[in-house]
């Protein structure tokens, strides 16, 4: 039998209606629906077509009516449920036009295209079809004694055919929208979960789904490795709360052997309702997308499939190249401020240390998540410049005199003008920070004497976790100080050397910056 979740209480013409139901197409004994408006003031009419519609599927699955019997109470349904596939609507009802009312208000105000609406009048002199057909934007006029059961039925398998297709579309938009967004900028690690994400939407919308699908992303070695690690990088529908974990925690056997099944065979495999495809990179990984669901395909259909693959293995392959080369830059600036670090006899921990500190204080003080990444990435740079200051200068013991710090001083501007004619982003910040983390609050600072806002944000975030850092460990000139010892100091320089909110933020999250610097202790 189909399934009736709204049942209308006609008492002071308010109608009651089921609470909303979270998951789209589902009901409430968890199978999914094609829901049905009917909108008519006789209770028999509804009766009638429930009777005519019982035990109707379309593709395995019931219909799920909803009740109105005014044009007010089905634009409130329509309203609070966005994917209803059909209205039966009628034209006469609280007045001579409410129908063709609704029609319009559906159309034009609720902006929905998709439900598909079929007029149903008992007075067609009300409305003449080829009036209404010619200035409505309906779907089907039919006269009510015209309706047979078996008119019935073939009038709702059109329906949902349309609507099931034209919402099938929609999804083939959105998900392409979603490839577009996330390789318009492949900065942030997340864009590629993206991308994948929105490689889903593509492929079920292809598919005609609206099911559940997961992509795993695997280490190279362990794919021919039982045991080791499955990590589901991207999880939709039932699959959404498993993103992170591993696939043997969460998955079914069956779904781990269709798994291991297309990594072993290196292809793509229709079991059942369900699909196995394979992906490999270059870069050493490789993927498996798995969706469950599937209707049956035909040839045509797993053409379309494999051919929309064979394009997104290549698009991937892009992204994932593109990811490469941000890490192979990101590890470039590591390794050139450790070896700065380690020429100076200082450990390359330090700008590890410097690195984490900057970025939790940059996300702190409100700035962007990229904005904050560049800071990490670029902060390891800040005293790049000592390259060109001279060993006996550099590994001084003790403080330097006169001359000596007017040297030592140089590595500031050193250090921007190595950076400044970069095109690239994190070295362009990495000029920014060695050219301006000497500078202090008050204009006392090097190499400018800027003073307040007029240093870079960049520059004073580094300052103040540079000196912390500093401070808290041994150096050539002088033993570490006590945690207490430097706080005091930090505090004391607000307003002089540092900003006086930086050094607010700072002291808010001691806690998680000396969790920073245990995680990246000198050995």
């Amino acid at each position: 039998m189909n399934l009736s979740e709204t049942e209308a209480s006609r008492d002071n013409d308010i109608i009651s209606f089921a609470d909303e139901v979270s998951d789209r197409r589902k009901s409430y004994d968890g199978r999914y629906v094609w829901k049905v408006l009917i909108v008519d003031d006789e209770e028999a009419v509804h009766q009638v077509t429930e009777l005519a519609l019982d035990g109707f599927e379309f593709e395995g699955h019931p219909l799920l009516f909803y009740h109105a019997y005014t044009g007010d109470e089905a634009l409130e349904c329509l309203q609070r449920h966005d994917d209803i596939a059909v209205v039966l609507l009628d034209v006469v009802m609280e007045s001579d036009h409410a129908g063709l009312e609704a029609v319009k208000y559906i159309r034009e105000v609720l902006k929905n295209q998709q439900t598909r609406i079929i007029l149903r009048t008992g007075q067609p002199g009300q409305a003449p079809e080829q009036d209404v057909i010619q200035q409505y934007d309906i779907n089907d006029y039919k006269e009510k004694t015209e309706l047979t059961a078996q008119k019935f039925t073939t009038l709702m398998y059109a329906s949902l055919r349309s609507y099931r297709d034209i919402m099938a579309l929609e999804k083939n938009k959105l998900g392409l929208e979603h490839i577009i967004d996330s390789t318009a900028d492949i900065f942030a690690l997340q864009n590629i979960d993206g991308f994948t994400e929105g490689v889903l939407q593509q492929l079920t919308s292809l598919m005609r789904l609206g099911s559940s699908a997961i992509y795993m992303q695997l280490n190279g070695v362990a794919v021919h490795a039982s045991g080791d690690a499955l990590p589901i990088v991207v999880g939709t529908g039932d699959f959404k709360e498993l993103e992170g974990k591993d696939a043997r925690e969460g998955l079914s056997e069956q779904a781990l052997q269709d798994i291991n099944l297309a990594i072993k065979t290196k292809n793509n495999h229709y079991i059942e309702d369900r699909f196995a495809g394979f992906f490999s990179t270059t870069f050493g990984f490789d993927s498996v997308l798995y969706i469950t669901g599937v209707r049956p395909l035909n040839e045509i259909d797993r053409n379309l499939i494999e051919v929309f693959l064979r394009n997104i293995g290549i698009a991937y392959e892009n992204v994932d190249l593109h990811k490469e080369i941000e890490e192979t830059q990101r590890e470039i600036v590591y390794l050139l401020g450790e070896a700065v670090e380690t020429r100076s006899k200082e450990t390359g921990n330090h700008v590890k240390r410097v690195a984490e500190i900057s970025k939790l204080l940059a996300l702190e003080l409100g700035l962007s998540d990229e904005e904050a990444e560049i800071l990490r990435l670029a902060s390891p740079l800040h005293d790049v410049g000592k390259i060109g200051i001279p060993d006996a200068i550099l590994n001084k013991e003790g403080p330097l005199e006169g001359q000596e710090w007017e040297v030592m001083k140089t590595h500031a501007s050193l250090g921007r003008d190595m950076l400044k004619n970069s095109r690239k982003r994190i070295l362009q910040a990495g000029a920014i920070i060695a050219g301006e983390h000497h500078e202090k609050w008050d204009g006392s600072g090097y190499p400018i004497g800027k003073q307040g806002k007029e240093i870079h944000i960049y520059g004073r975030i580094t300052a103040i976790a540079d000196v912390f850092d500093a401070l808290g460990n041994d150096r050539c000139y002088k033993a570490a100080w006590p945690l207490e010892e430097i706080m005091s100091y930090i505090q004391d320089q607000s307003g002089k050397q540092f900003d006086p909110e930086i050094v607010r933020v700072f002291t808010e999250n001691l806690e998680t910056i000396q969790k920073i610097c245990n995680a990246y202790y000198d050995k």
